[in-house]
């Protein structure tokens, strides 16, 4: 097994757990106890564990790259307001790509007062758009891996190839200026860094608390996008380094 693999199964097993005992990943990856303390201090370098006597756990500051429910509610009128700067700039008629998070479902919830078409993998979103008479829904295939409520997969790769859109809006597990676009799951990566060629034009959704925050595989460099929309509490001196990059910066 590589040792990304090894490190996206760990970060998996400690999403689940909350922490995990050397001992017990060592049994589960067929790997000896030492290999698996190599991880664990690679991963802490990362910034995405804290090793504790005999294992590891999640860091504090670590705890909002993972998707939870209660984190998602808790930046809700961040993720409204976003929104609501994204729907300024889709225009009628539209072919737009949805990548599957909670802030591109808040998008999809704003939908329907015009005519569009909507591409996505999240069922959420499909579950959200299909009444809308005005959206024209355009559902890949593939298939649900763990609680994401999105489809992955090598056939929704396939369905990608077929498909050239006017906008994407994209999500991310985090966003740093020096280490670029990044997620914790190798089925993110594949279907985040084949749909961001697919588009005319890339807006990034995120919310300030993804900002400098690096997750396991990076899938893009910032100026693969043309612009991010994120909300007004970003930090001042984080927003102040993209004058020099090539993508604006929205802030709703």
């Amino acid at each position: 097994m590589l040792p990304l693999e090894r490190h996206e199964k760990i970060l998996a097993y400690l999403d689940k757990h909350k922490a995990l005992k050397v001992s017990v990943v060592s049994e589960l990856l067929q790997v000896t106890e030492k290999t698996v303390r190599l991880d664990l201090e690679e991963l802490e370098k990362r910034n995405l564990l804290q090793r504790v006597h005999g294992g590891a756990v999640l860091r504090k500051d670590t705890r909002r790259l993972f998707p939870e429910k209660e984190r998602q509610s808790s930046h809700q009128k961040k993720k409204s307001d976003i929104a609501s700067k994204a729907l300024d700039l889709i225009g009628p008629n539209e072919v737009i790509l949805l990548d599957g998070g909670s802030t591109t479902y808040a998008l999809a919830e704003l939908l329907g007062a015009f005519p569009v078409t909507v591409i996505t993998n999240d069922i959420e979103i499909a579950h959200n758009l299909y009444a809308k008479e005005k959206v024209q829904l355009m559902m890949l295939g593939g298939s649900q891996l763990g609680a994401t409520t999105s489809l992955f997969g090598k056939q929704t790769i396939e369905a990608l190839s077929q498909l050239y859109v006017n906008r994407l809006f994209l999500g991310t597990t985090g966003v740093s200026i020096t280490q670029g676009l990044s997620v914790l799951n190798s089925f993110h990566y594949d279907w985040k860094s084949t749909v961001i060629k697919r588009a005319k034009h890339v807006t990034l959704l995120a919310d300030s608390t993804k900002f400098e925050q690096v997750g396991l595989m990076k899938f893009a460099e910032l100026d693969e996008l043309d612009e991010i929309i994120t909300d007004s509490e970003l930090d001042r001196s984080i927003l102040n380094q993209f004058t020099d990059l090539k993508c604006r910066i929205v802030l709703a």
